[in-house]
């Protein structure tokens, strides 16, 4: 079975699309309708901005989202899933890859997912580490004995997972495990605590605009993030989708539950060869492609 996975943010490099707008009247089209959706050139960042601009939330995410999902309808006839999914931001493109958002209405919503997620990170000072070569269970056990907001964020394959929280919490966090024997506890240059508690004003701020999305029935099934299951139902994929933000990303659980349901090739559809690196982790012999 074929399964078609999306990246999330930090996926991003300058002239991410570039040769998509050129090649192709399709593409060129629907870049241009991002542009006037969004209100501002998202095309000439992508192209040719600086990392600086390129790497603000607000940019990052809907650059993403249009590098994979214009890559996608580019495909044609060839491009056939019969299982899709996203890490973090990238569920948004999957929900365009398997027909449950058309494009204009997944740009509106990543859009204002990024805006939402940019105040709520200037509502604290906050961060996520990258923690490596630890346990799940007692990365999970730390951190629930520590004061202040401190939270399993993404697991992203056995062996790393990625915390968020408040500063101090994070650094303490940081020291605790190292103790316990993380080979490393890396603070990301990040701009915030995503997928986690401190989502919360932009959990309800992106709320009203999805219940307010038409979702269709998928073509085929979703495992997204917050279940790591199959969801083939739209008020199901709508609620897991704002329950998204401040719940942690279950990717290594999503990759091996797709692997149980059969898929036995993955093609990463967007910036980057990340997922694919990660799902190598959970199998060598897997069979994997950029698309």
């Amino acid at each position: 079975m074929n399964a078609y996975v999306f990246p999330g943010q930090g996926s991003q490099f300058v002239g991410m699309g570039k040769e998509l707008y050129e090649s192709s009247d399709l593409a060129k089209e629907m870049f241009e309708k991002a542009n006037e959706i969004l209100g501002f050139r998202i095309t000439d960042i992508m192209f040719d901005g600086t990392d600086e601009e390129l790497k603000q939330t607000k940019v990052t995410q809907p650059a993403i989202f249009l590098h994979s999902v214009i890559l996608a309808k580019t495909l044609g006839e060839s491009f056939k899933p019969d299982m899709v999914a996203g890490h973090s931001l990238g569920e948004f493109s999957a929900l365009v890859a398997n027909g449950t958002l058309n494009f204009e209405d997944a740009i509106r919503l990543v859009s204002a997912r990024a805006l939402a997620m940019q105040k709520a990170c200037e509502i604290e000072p906050s961060t996520m580490a990258a923690i490596l070569s630890l346990e799940d269970d007692v990365v999970e056990k730390i951190c629930a004995n520590i004061d202040g907001v401190v939270v399993p964020a993404n697991y992203n394959c056995p062996g790393q997972l990625v915390i968020s929280g408040t500063v101090d919490a994070i650094n303490i966090a940081c020291e605790k495990l190292t103790e316990a024997g993380a080979r490393r506890a890396l603070v990301l240059p990040v701009g915030g605590a995503f997928h986690s508690p401190l989502m919360e004003p932009a959990r309800e701020e992106l709320k009203d605009a999805i219940m307010n999305t038409t979702f269709n029935t998928p073509s085929c099934p979703i495992y997204q993030n917050v279940t790591a299951n199959a969801v083939t139902d739209a008020e199901a994929i709508k609620e897991n989708l704002i329950a998204q933000l401040t719940a942690p990303v279950r990717w290594t659980q999503t990759m091996n539950q797709m692997l149980a349901d059969g898929a036995n090739k993955i093609t990463e559809v967007g910036p980057g060869k990340v997922l694919q690196g990660l799902f190598k982790k959970v199998d060598r012999q897997l069979e994997t492609e950029s698309a």
